[in-house]
């Protein structure tokens, strides 16, 4: 089998999903982190978008995060897409659209004042409400399968373990079906794993550099706190 290195950022929810499908296929890698504000000129080399992750496979680069989890469905074991072609077909639209409601959180923490960011917190309730209604009985996306969408769900519901320290958004309220699922992939292994224990406190430090509502609410919550 060929070395694998992969090309991570601390907090890029994209490396999230290589990682966890690396550690449930239980494939021996390198993993190399980045500052992504200041990339180094060979890893501009390898990524064309500049943009991270990038997985090595025998020195020759893959990127974008869908196609290395193409790439790892292809070449090890421990499938994590179903069988079945039309359900396959509609988990890679689900990853998509995790991709989705990853840009509007991005939307959510850049978010100027209250009334834009009260707005983009309605927006992700609905993402959300579309998603409650195609939940199998868990404990995972599909059911009893853990899937390729749990992988790229799992850094979705991560943003959300340091939102709800700040504030009660009421962005996921209403959605017993997908607290638990929520619940259920914190305490996966593969899950945890992805990321630094470090990782709550470095997202706490990007928000507040954001110049955004959300910087002031954590500036507010810093001056109470003193």
């Amino acid at each position: 089998m060929q070395r694998l290195t992969l090309v991570s950022h601390h907090l890029c929810p994209y490396v999230q999903r290589a990682a966890i499908a690396l550690a449930e296929k239980d494939v021996p890698h390198e993993r190399i982190d980045i500052d992504l504000a200041k990339k180094p000129d060979w890893f501009l080399a390898l990524s064309p978008l500049g943009k991270t992750p990038v997985l090595k496979a025998g020195g020759q680069p893959i990127f974008e995060s869908a196609a290395i989890l193409e790439y790892l469905e292809e070449t090890r074991g421990q499938p994590l897409h179903p069988k079945d072609p039309v359900t396959r077909a509609q988990h890679r639209g689900w990853i998509e659209y995790a991709s989705t409601v990853l840009s509007d959180i991005a939307r959510l923490y850049n978010a100027a004042d209250a009334e834009g960011f009260a707005k983009q917190a309605q927006v992700l309730h609905d993402r959300f409400a579309r998603i409650d209604e195609v939940l199998e009985e868990g404990p995972w996306f599909a059911g009893q399968h853990f899937s390729l969408v749990d992988a790229a769900f799992a850094p979705v519901f991560r943003y959300f373990d340091v939102l709800d320290e700040i504030g009660d958004f009421g962005i996921l309220a209403g959605y017993p079906q997908i607290a638990a699922w929520r619940a259920a992939l914190a305490g996966r292994p593969s899950v945890r794993n992805a990321v630094a224990p470090d990782y709550p406190q470095r997202l706490r430090d990007f928000f507040a550099r954001r110049g955004s509502y959300l910087s002031d609410l954590l500036a507010r919550q810093g001056s109470r706190a003193a």
